[in-house]
Formats: structure tokens, C-alpha cells, sequence
């Protein structure tokens, strides 16, 4: 069997794809690129093809449809990047390639402290030889309400970190999990969230339903100085309801490892363009506000599991047995 890889990172992904290929017999044919109209011939006689996070519309589903591919794995866990609803009538399978729920959660409580530490700001004075503390007094976890928004895999794992500092935790999810009531964590409304939190974190999947869950309404509805999380979306977050937020004083500050409107953007050395993302460079701009390019995931324990299991779905899709991936 066949499979095309398309973003294929050469210097950590490659070795791995090639490993994993001669282990379960299948033939490769990696690319560096996104897929497009141009490359999709690459797909050529393969029935799967293996992608990141980037945009797969109904115009380039059909394209990769005529070349014969029926099934498409991305190596993440959402997959909102992919038109599934025109995959399905196209006759194409998706599938994901979930990793490990620790790398994201540990990469959370980081920003989390980085947040309320104003870690941005002492970093900035310290390379500069600025040694003086006023503006950078910090606040402690043990004082504070974190919400937690989302409570699968991931959303537990960062309740489980957080249950070591001391914190009140608070939790909102549509499908209340018992092991999270177990530990003592109380589900509330979003409401309840947005009123009792000094803290709000994300990790929720994005569906057309909770687009912009935080929007204006939502945060009028928070605390004063409230700090915002997002390790998960970045379309869960309206960023000029947040850019207005930051700049009125009501968002304390933010720790965003995902930005609306980011495919095509990360993971690509773009330090000498004029980038279309006028609200991520406002939001760089802010002192309160860490910015990373959606790389929580990002550890020698993912990028393995992903390479593996996404061709493992594919030898599975090929020999037609159960595949927990497919979507």
C-alpha cells in the first residue's frame, strides 16, 4: 500500500515516517508542503494521504477524490481544518491521530503561571539589564478560581496539575465526566464560569456552536483583571472582543498558544513578510500577553505517537479493520 505525507518536517518527522513505513509495509512518498491543487498529484495511487492543521475545503477534498484517495488522517487532535461534512459525501473517510494529554496540559499550567507571574514582562526587562519591580508583582495560584473549560482528556489532565496548587477549580463542560465530580471539581454554567474565575482556560474542540464562546457579552460577564488561556482554538475566542478587553484593563492578560486565522501562518519562517493577521500582531504587541504558535503539543512523545498512529490508521483503513481513529 501507498501513502502521501503532506507537511512533513524533515528534521524531526522524516526519520520517524520512514521507521514506521518499513515496519508496517507501507510505501511513502513524503512532502514538505500543505497540501494543494498543485501537489495533490503526489496522491496519485495512494488511497490515504496524511496531513497537519492545514485548511482541506470541499474544492480541494474533490481535487484529492479524483486522484482516488479515500481516506485522510491529520496527525492532531481536532480536525476542523478538514471539511468533513463534504469528505463524507465525497466517500472519503477522516480520521485523527490523538497524542497524549500531558504535553498540552503541563504546556497550560506554564502559561498559566506565566500569566499571572507577568513572566512577558520580566523577561523583556531582564535582556534589556532593567532590573526594577514596579509593574511586575505577580499573583499566587493558591489565591485564585481557575475555570476550566472542556473536560476531556486534556481538560482533566490540567485539572489533575492544578489540584496541587491550592487553587479552587471550577469546571464547564456540555458532558459532565464523573471522574472529575470524583475529585471534588464542581461543574457550573458558563455563566457561573465567567462570574467566579480569576482565571479561564480552554480546552474544548471548536464546532460551529461554540465559535467565539468568549466574545463581548461573555467577558462583561467576567471578573475585573480576569486571565485568559488557549491551548486549544483559537476561533473560541473572538480576538477583537478580546484586543478591546485587554485594552480597556477588563482581561489582565492572556497566554495564547493559538491565534484565530493561524493556518498557513505556523509553522512557517515568515520573519521578513508583512503578515495578513493584524489582530496577532496587536495581541504581540501587548505586555500582558504571551503569545506561542500552537506548539503546546510539542514534545518527543507526540510527534512519535502521531507518526505512528497515523499510519497505523491508514494500514487499518486499507485492510478494513476496526480503526479507533476514523472520525
Amino acid at each position: 500500500m501507498k501513502v502521501t505525507v503532506y507537511n512533513c518536517r524533515a528534521f524531526d518527522e522524516r526519520a520517524l515516517f520512514e521507521k514506521y513505513g518499513k515496519e508496517l509495509d507501507i510505501e511513502l512518498v513524503l512532502c514538505p508542503d500543505a497540501p494543494d491543487e498543485e501537489n495533490a498529484s503526489l496522491a496519485k495511487g495512494s488511497k490515504c494521504i496524511d496531513i497537519l492543521t492545514s485548511k482541506m475545503p470541499e474544492e480541494l477534498l474533490q481535487v484529492f477524490a479524483g486522484y482516488g484517495v479515500k481516506y485522510i488522517t491529520t496527525r492532531t487532535i481536532g480536525y476542523d481544518h478538514i471539511d468533513v461534512k463534504a469528505a463524507k459525501k465525497l466517500g472519503m473517510t477522516v480520521a485523527n491521530a490523538p497524542y497524549g494529554p500531558y504535553g498540552v496540559a503541563d504546556y497550560t499550567v506554564m502559561l498559566i503561571l506565566m500569566t499571572i507571574r507577568k513572566m512577558k514582562r520580566i523577561l523583556e526587562r531582564t535582556n534589556i539589564q532593567d532590573y526594577s519591580l514596579m509593574g511586575i508583582q505577580g499573583r499566587e495560584l493558591k489565591d485564585l478560581t481557575v475555570g476550566v473549560i472542556g473536560t476531556g482528556r486534556i481538560g482533566r489532565a490540567v485539572l489533575q496539575n492544578l489540584s496541587g496548587f491550592g487553587c479552587r477549580i471550577l469546571a464547564h463542560d456540555l458532558y459532565e465526566n464523573e471522574e472529575v465530580t470524583k475529585a471534588g471539581v464542581p461543574y457550573v454554567s458558563l455563566d457561573e464560569m465567567w462570574s467566579l474565575s480569576d482565571v479561564i482556560t480552554l480546552h474544548t474542540p471548536l464546532t460551529e456552536e461554540n465559535r467565539h464562546m468568549i466574545n463581548a457579552e461573555a467577558i462583561s460577564k467576567m471578573k475585573d483583571g480576569v486571565m485568559i488561556i488557549n491551548t486549544a482554538r483559537g476561533g473560541l475566542i473572538d480576538s477583537e472582543a478580546l484586543i478591546s478587553g485587554i485594552e480597556s484593563g477588563k482581561i489582565g492578560g492572556a497566554g495564547l498558544d493559538v491565534v484565530e486565522n493561524e493556518f498557513g501562518l505556523y509553522y512557517y519562517d515568515h520573519k521578513s513578510d508583512i503578515l495578513n493577521n493584524r489582530e496577532l500582531a496587536i495581541l504581540r504587541g501587548f505586555p500582558n500577553v504571551t503569545v506561542s504558535h500552537h506548539m503546546a503539543f510539542y514534545t518527543d512523545e507526540c510527534v512519535n505517537t502521531v507518526v505512528r498512529d497515523s499510519l497505523m490508521g491508514c494500514r487499518y483503513f486499507v485492510e478494513g479493520k476496526e480503526n479507533p481513529w476514523e472520525i
